[in-house]
C-alpha cells in the first residue's frame, strides 16, 4: 500500500508531487533542490552551500520515513555543469559511509527547476 511522506522540515511541494512515497519497505524520494525549508527561497551562494541544502532537504525526507542515509540504496544526482561536480561529490560523500554508499549517477543536464544547479533523488530501503 502507497504511503504519502511529508515532513515540513523539508519543502512543501511546488506541484503535483510528494515529498516521497513509500511503498512496503522501499521509498522513493521526489528530486530536491536547495529550497530552504523555513523561508522557501532558494539557497545559491555557493555549489557546496546549495549541495548541503539538498542533503539538508533529503535527510528531513528519509527521517520522515523512520530511514537515513544508510537506508539509500540508489541516487540520481542532475547538475548543470559536470565542472561541479568534485566539489558537490566532497559534499554528497560527507552524508554517507563510503563502504555501504548506494549505487549512483551523476548527469548533467541543459536545465533545472528555477534555474537551480542540482537537483538530487533518492531511493531508501528499510
Amino acid at each position: 500500500m502507497k504511503k504519502i511522506i511529508f515532513t515540513d522540515k523539508a519543502p512543501s511541494p511546488i506541484g503535483p508531487y510528494n515529498q516521497a512515497v513509500l511503498i512496503g519497505n522501499t521509498l522513493y524520494t521526489s528530486g530536491q533542490i536547495a529550497l530552504n525549508p523555513s523561508t522557501m527561497e532558494l539557497v545559491l551562494d555557493t555549489i557546496e552551500k546549495e549541495t548541503t541544502q539538498v542533503m539538508e532537504n533529503l535527510k528531513a525526507v528519509l527521517e520522515a520515513a523512520d530511514m537515513n542515509f544508510s537506508n539509500v540504496v540508489k541516487s540520481t544526482i542532475y547538475i548543470s555543469d559536470m565542472n561541479d561536480f568534485a566539489k558537490i561529490n566532497t559534499v554528497y560523500a560527507s552524508y554517507f559511509d563510503e563502504e555501504i554508499a548506494p549505487a549512483r549517477e551523476t548527469v548533467q543536464v541543459a536545465n533545472l527547476p528555477r534555474n537551480v544547479n542540482i537537483e538530487i533523488s533518492m531511493i531508501g530501503i528499510k
